[in-house]
């Protein structure tokens, strides 16, 4: 009798952070593989206590986060009726030590090559990685300790002190203060500014060849100040009947190279500036297009972009073939560079990751039109060209400079065409306001020539005043955290939103703008922990924690180096900073209940007002700030209010009887044609009035001052 042996398969569970990541990645394995979520982090420190052991050498006290027991069970069922377990959590610190924490609840042995790591979600991906499991790199997982740790003595330490000395319930954290530091140096630089008037002059000029325009830069060889209007009549006197003739004219051929693919830093400034993203809405996006989405019935659920936690430009082999294929099949070869172009790292970024870039490259964004949402499609259309771009050919302008003397006075006018798009056809890159030159350009067209003489149409002499630096947007401050070397990719998005969150900053009209609040706790922190809020001691210590990363600093050295010191300053605060006290303002208006004056408070949407006499009395209105305006519909007065996610709009203050609101600022007068509401609409170039009846829809450019 010959006997049948039945070959059992091996199962093999693989875990992930994510059920949209697990889905994703179910699709490109078999049945022999179970694909589940541990939804991120299933340890931590305790909540309730330090959970830092400070007498044996910050040894951390992890326990299992509260909720997450049925998870883990299920887990753990799943681990012993596996094979094989593959821990494929995100491919940074923080997903290396999600794998860690992974393996001590689950009883897996460090040694085993049970870690697998992606950059992206797709088959060829996924299966490359299983084929080349690797141990747990634990100097990864020491640099995340450190980190976590750091913050834990920092927050758990510092915020009690805060509490005692100003009010219950603030915080304070290790980056979080610093970038809180960083608008409200920018708020004193503004305050402290003194506007200066200056003078401009432009010259409308005629030649053979057209017309054009100059403008004043120098006499006798030196700069021209202006400062005043008796300065500017005392210029144009000069100049009054002198002869306008051309001295050289200059002609240039200037490459411009296109930008690398996206990091997360610069993701999240472009995001913002193109699209109107905060970084926190451009992560949660971006996440969606790496973890996957469903794109029907031939290709299933797959992921779009590659990791979107990066800080390096590096591009694969792969990706720029299909690149170059794109290219060249849509605009031929004059638009392809000679060789594939790669572009450098800054800094420590990490070699192994890749910059943001589409999976697959051949996959258009118009192919996506009605499959992904209209915000997923239009982050995923800026990653797309943004990456195709970077793949191109230099764009090549022709650049012109007519120097026009007057005597000894030089105008000068600029003038540039594009000769050859070359990645400009796909993709341009976006400007901060701050960083928008306001230069006076004519048309290249223009032709002429050295001596030729000049007809003056006209002098056109405008009076300036200096302005101060500009307010940060969250995606300015983005750019500053990263230029300054505060936090990593992964911590940028949910710093700007705590430091809001926790009433420190508010983001008006999309700037930021510290909070009194902000103000009292930095000021005194600065006096009292300057270490904490110093720029360059933040920036050295990521570079520490990236030394323990590359295995070259223990990390429980590098947070005693930090603690000893912090501990000490601590001690001496405790004793040296009085009670702050945060004086009320008395309000005229009086409490309905027990006839007190109410007084005006901070909170974390702004001021409201509330009665002196709590516990006793627990009477709290909110407090508008009337905008001048009366309301469309029912004529009580506009007042400014606050959405429950901090984010300013205008409503009628006989709310709810009046249901009318506008997030748009309303302006001061009616509209011309049907004497309805105008709302004021700026952007980078203009400012207008626009109506608001649809029917109408008025527009009116105004002229800045």
């Amino acid at each position: 009798m010959i006997e049948v042996k039945k070959i059992m398969a091996t199962k093999t569970l693989v875990i992930v952070e994510s059920p949209a990541k697990a889905k994703s990645i179910s699709k490109f394995l078999g049945s022999r593989y179970t694909v589940k979520a541990s939804m991120g982090h299933l340890r931590d420190l305790p909540k309730s206590q330090l959970g830092v052991d400070l007498e044996h050498n910050f040894e951390p006290k992890y326990i299992a986060i509260r909720g997450r027991g049925d998870l883990i069970k299920e887990l753990r069922v799943a681990a012993k009726g596996a094979d094989k377990i593959f821990l494929a959590s995100d491919p940074d610190r923080e997903g290396e030590a999600i794998a860690w924490h992974l393996s001590h609840l689950l009883g897996l042995d460090l040694t085993n090559k049970n870690r697998i790591e992606f950059h992206e979600i797709t088959k060829t991906a996924i299966q490359a990685a299983l084929k080349n499991p690797r141990q747990i790199d634990l100097n990864r997982v020491d640099a995340q300790q450190a980190r976590r740790v750091l913050d834990r003595l920092v927050g758990y330490q510092l915020s009690p002190l805060l509490w005692r000395k100003i009010k219950k319930g603030l915080s304070a954290g290790r980056v979080q203060s610093v970038a809180v530091r960083i608008v409200d140096d920018r708020e004193e630089k503004i305050k402290a500014f003194v506007s200066e008037e200056y003078w401009s002059l432009t010259a409308d000029l005629k030649a053979a060849g057209g017309k054009f325009l100059a403008k004043l830069l120098k006499k006798a060889g030196q700069k021209v100040s202006i400062a005043s209007k008796p300065e500017m009549e005392a210029v144009l006197a000069d100049l009054e009947g002198k002869e306008f003739q051309v001295s050289d004219v200059r002609t240039k051929e200037k490459k411009k190279l296109p930008a690398p693919p996206f990091i997360t830093s610069s993701l999240q400034q472009e995001a913002h500036r193109k699209l109107g993203f905060s970084p926190k809405r451009t992560m949660m996006l971006s996440q969606q297009l790496y973890e996957g989405l469903d794109l029907g019935k031939v290709e299933g659920t797959v992921g779009l972009i590659t990791y979107m936690r990066t800080d390096s430009v590096k591009i694969s082999e792969i990706a720029q073939a299909e690149a170059k294929e794109w290219i060249l099949s849509h605009y031929g070869n004059d638009y392809y560079p000679p060789e594939p172009r790669q572009f450098a790292n800054k800094g420590r970024a990490q070699e192994a990751h890749e910059a943001i870039r589409p999976t697959i490259a051949l996959r258009t964004p118009d192919l996506l039109k009605g499959i992904l949402s209209r915000d997923q499609l239009r982050l995923y259309r800026l990653i797309w060209e943004r990456f195709i771009a970077s793949q191109m050919s230099v764009a090549i302008m022709d650049t012109l400079a007519v120097d026009v003397l007057v005597e000894d006075y030089l105008f000068r006018a600029n003038a540039s065409t594009v000769r050859f798009p070359g990645f400009l056809a796909v993709y341009e890159e976006g400007k901060d306001e701050e960083d928008l030159v306001d230069e006076l350009q004519s048309s290249l067209t223009l032709t002429v020539a050295p001596g030729e003489k000049l007809n003056l149409v006209k002098l056109e002499d405008k009076q300036h005043f200096t302005e101060p630096p500009a307010r940060f947007t969250e995606a300015s401050l983005v750019r500053k955290m990263e230029e300054e070397g505060i936090g990593r990719p992964s911590t940028y998005a949910p710093t700007i939103e705590t430091i809001q969150t926790r009433g420190y900053v508010v983001k008006e009209e999309k700037q930021l703008h510290p909070t009194e609040l902000g103000e009292i706790v930095i000021t005194l922190l600065k006096e009292y922990f300057p270490d904490i809020l110093n720029l360059e001691f933040t920036a050295n210590l990521e570079g520490k924690l990236d030394l323990v990363e590359e295995g070259r600093a223990p990390w429980k050295s590098v947070v005693e180096d930090y603690y000893t010191p912090f501990s000490v300053t601590l001690a001496e605060a405790e004793e040296k900073i009085g009670k702050v006290k945060i004086e009320d303002v008395v309000s005229e208006e009086l409490c309905e209940l027990c006839g007190r004056n109410l007084v005006i408070k901070m909170g974390r949407y702004g001021k409201f007002l509330a009665c002196p006499g709590f516990p006793e009395c627990r009477n709290t209105k909110p407090l508008f700030e009337e905008v001048g305006i009366n309301c469309p519909k029912c004529t009580k007065p506009l007042v400014v209010r606050r959405s429950k996610k901090g984010r300013k709009f205008y409503g009628c203050s006989g709310y709810p009887e009046c249901d009318f609101v506008s997030w748009e600022m309303p302006a001061p007068e009616p509209c011309p044609e049907c004497q309805q509401l105008m709302v004021i609409k700026t952007s980078k170039k203009e400012k207008k009035y626009v109506c608001t009846n649809p029917e109408c829809r008025f527009t009116k450019v105004i002229e800045e001052a």
